[in-house]
């Protein structure tokens, strides 16, 4: 009887760790009809921008005023600047710019407490960000116009608008970044990389999602999708 116990749990054990396995390494795929964008073809020319745990993606301002919408409104109203920053996170945590040390207490609150408030980040930028991000901290790619479409959307989705446009919820002292309300939920099974990737899933690009809790992968996502671009004009 033990021996058999013993069997049942062993074979349990597998079937854990394997599903774990293919949980870490599953797939979202991608969309052949986005990406990759054709050279021959009308495009935007994005970029991601990685501080080593977060990642915002640095977008022009022209192409996101011209779709119009709930997003469009809302950058219209953003200061100066000829690329605008977005991210999205907790809208408590990510806002905060105090010493991290004074902060753990509320970073553990983030991770771990289901259904935190989110915030979407725009942040106008006067410089284009491949002048002021190094090659280490940057990927630069360009999207088919239905790509840009596909994405813009997917960031407007977040959008809490609820009356109807986008709220601001926050605002920092001496800065340009407006964090407006969001519709989704931060916590450590939703965290920034995850959103990020998930918009570069809705431009087509193939992702990892549980792997992207890590900056990193968010950058790897971008690094294997480039691949694919010689053969966007074939």
């Amino acid at each position: 009887m033990k021996r058999e116990r013993t069997g049942v749990g062993a074979f349990i054990a597998a079937g854990v760790i394997g599903a774990l396995a293919a949980l870490w390494t599953w797939a979202a795929p991608s969309d052949p009809a986005l990406w990759p964008a054709r050279t021959d073809a009308p495009g935007v020319e994005i970029s991601l921008l990685n501080n080593g745990f977060h990642t915002d993606l640095a977008v022009p301002r022209a192409a996101l005023e011209a779709r119009g919408g709930a997003l469009a409104e809302a950058v219209r109203g953003l200061p100066p600047g000829d690329w605008i920053l977005i991210g999205w996170g907790d809208a408590k945590f990510y806002v905060d710019q105090s010493p991290i040390g004074d902060r753990l207490p509320d970073g553990a609150r983030a991770f771990f407490r289901p259904g935190n408030p989110s915030v979407v980040m725009l942040d106008p930028a006067q410089r284009d960000p491949r002048e002021t991000f190094d090659a280490d901290s940057r990927r630069d790619f360009r999207l088919s116009q239905a790509g840009f479409e596909a994405m813009a959307a997917r960031i407007e989705g977040s959008l809490d608008l609820s009356t109807g446009s986008a709220r601001i919820a926050a605002a920092r002292a001496g800065d340009d970044a407006r964090f407006f309300a969001s519709r989704e939920h931060f916590s450590i099974g939703h965290l920034c990389n995850h959103w990020t990737a998930g918009v570069l899933n809705a431009a087509g690009m193939p992702i990892r999602p549980v792997q992207s809790i890590q900056s990193s992968e968010v950058v790897a996502t971008i690094d294997r999708a480039q691949l694919d671009t010689p053969a966007a004009g074939d």
